[in-house]
């Protein structure tokens, strides 16, 4: 069976978005282990939100030839490659698409989806890259955990820029 892994960038103090939705504060200066990470995966999970975020910045999809599922119950269509709309039971999906053939699932952005899939237990793997730095507010990166979750550490990798990557099983 497929993998979900919840792969973010996420402030020292918890965040993955600044006070006012930023996040120009995260590293771009080298690969931090994604070109590994991509050998993994051929498919992607986000919400509306983050769909349109990636969509105001540059048009056409920039995970080309990762199939990019999008949840959300108020879109109508979507015309980008590779992309294909979720919207009903969120959770049958996922199950579904988890059970067909394929690699591991990205799950890239989306608060609320975060939540969803962690309190339904359809998260396999949490890989931080935790920036050092505190931003002081804006969004939490887990909102609305329903329990406590026992994480496994598999791997950390420190950088000289002082971000380090945990990546954590949710056994």
């Amino acid at each position: 069976m497929r993998k979900v892994i919840l792969g973010v960038a996420v402030s020292l103090d918890g965040y993955i978005e600044g006070p006012k939705g930023e996040f120009d504060w995260c590293f771009t200066d080298q690969d931090y282990g994604m070109s590994e990470f991509f050998k993994r995966i051929d498919a992607l999970f986000m919400g509306r939100k983050s769909f349109e975020l990636a969509q105001s910045m540059g048009g056409e999809s920039p995970w080309k030839g990762i199939t990019t599922y999008v949840f959300s119950n108020t879109l109508k269509t979507i015309s980008v490659a590779d992309t294909r709309l979720v919207s009903g039971d969120t959770l049958e999906e996922v199950k579904k698409i988890k059970e067909s053939p394929g690699k591991d699932i990205w799950l890239f952005g989306g608060a609320e989806l975060t939540s969803s899939l962690m309190n339904a237990n359809l998260v396999d793997e949490c890989w931080l890259s935790v920036h050092p730095i505190l931003l002081g507010g804006g969004k939490p990166l887990f909102q609305s955990l329903k329990n406590r979750k026992n994480l496994v550490l598999l791997k950390v990798n420190q950088y000289a820029t002082g971000l380090v990557s945990l990546c954590y099983g949710t056994s």
